[in-house]
């Protein structure tokens, strides 16, 4: 693993979709916002020693929209984390995937890469509004450090810049966040009907979306940018092993993401020692600074930015698919209805478009 000024800027690649979410949810509901950082930058530090490549941690996002949406409360929440845990953890020690990997056909989970970029796009449009000068700012910094390293060998240190001159805007604006340390975890326990509410409203459209990104794509993307095989079931083990110790204490539901990953190369990320910096950065949010507010204190037109760098990386391997058609059309799906349902119907197109075509070759046979 290396530790260089290049994958400190990799390591802050994914606070464009880490951040945002993190903060929504700690608006709208009573999880603890410190300890949601803390078991963040934990498992963070974990998977970078355990994979030795930056494989990214995010909050799971079906969740997440569903809880920014209202109405979830934090015993269903460790109840959805706890059952998702229990479930990818066994998913991880059978043939699960490998049966998976058969029967999904790659211009599926190229698709659903295809979808991610497009939905990264729309997030950065909401920052672009909220803050339009922040974001070009961001756009100008990525754009010239582009232009470094493709005629100057510069390193891109784009990413560290960005979040600082949205950090610096933020205190303008807002002042000093205060500095005060975390107290002991409360254990969060479930109650049985926490758990039949969870597992309709939260574990199941889940359970697609983190198959599908989390694992499928992401274990894609590693041999794209790589040359790496990090198996489905590795990816589906730490992802059970890491809400299985973390939400009971007051973490929340976490995942790995092709996004992620993609944001973290796109900035410099090439070993594991960029999850190092990026844990240790969230520990020491977790540790002193546990106000809601540290995390909103960043000008999210910067957030923007990177978000927009990201899609472009991820939209140009998506690309790299053996149905260029299907691909484009669970995009398309996934962006005005939702990954789940893009992924259903792409799995349907995608054999019937088999189908016609074996039918095709024998009549001309």
């Amino acid at each position: 693993m290396k530790f260089t000024l290049s994958e400190l800027a990799g390591s802050l690649g994914d606070f464009g979709t880490i951040i945002p979410l993190v903060l929504a949810v700690a608006l709208v509901s009573d999880v603890n916002t410190r300890y949601v950082l803390f078991f963040f930058g934990t498992w963070f530090i974990l998977t970078g020693a355990y994979y030795r490549l930056p494989i990214p941690l995010e909050p799971m996002k079906a969740i997440a929209v569903i809880v920014i949406a209202g109405g979830v409360a934090r015993g269903e929440i460790a109840a959805a984390g706890l059952m998702l845990g229990v479930i990818f953890l066994v998913l991880g020690y059978g043939r699960f995937f490998e049966i998976i990997e058969r029967w999904v056909p790659r211009c599926v989970v190229r698709g659903i890469q295809l979808g991610l970029a497009l939905l990264l796009f729309k997030a950065s449009a909401v920052f672009v509004f909220k803050d339009p000068f922040f974001f070009i700012v961001g756009v100008v910094i990525v754009v010239v450090f582009f232009l470094l390293v493709r005629y100057r060998s510069f390193p891109d240190l784009s990413s560290i810049c960005v979040i600082g001159a949205g950090f610096i805007g933020g205190l303008i604006l807002y002042g000093i966040p205060p500095l005060s340390l975390i107290p002991a975890p409360q254990l969060v326990i479930p109650v049985p009907p926490d758990f039949f509410s969870a597992f309709s409203t939260l574990v199941l459209p889940q359970v697609v979306l983190t198959i599908a990104n989390a694992i499928l794509a992401t274990s894609l993307l590693t041999k794209d940018l790589f040359s790496a095989d990090v198996p489905p079931k590795k990816l589906s083990t730490t992802i059970g092993l890491m809400n299985l110790t973390s939400v009971p204490f007051g973490g929340f539901p976490m995942c790995h993401g092709a996004g992620g990953l993609a944001g973290q190369y796109r900035y410099g990320a090439r070993t594991g020692g960029a999850n190092i910096f990026a844990g240790l950065i969230f520990i020491v949010l977790a540790l002193f600074f546990t106000s809601p507010q540290v995390l909103s204190i960043i000008a999210v037109g910067v957030l923007g930015a990177l978000l927009v760098f990201v899609g472009i990386e991820m939209g140009r391997h998506s690309l790299k698919s053996d149905s260029v058609i299907v691909t484009i059309i669970i995009g398309v799906l996934a962006l005005v209805s939702s990954i789940t349902l893009a992924f259903i119907a792409g799995m349907g197109i995608a054999y019937v478009l088999g189908w016609l075509g074996k039918k095709r070759a024998e009549g001309k046979c």
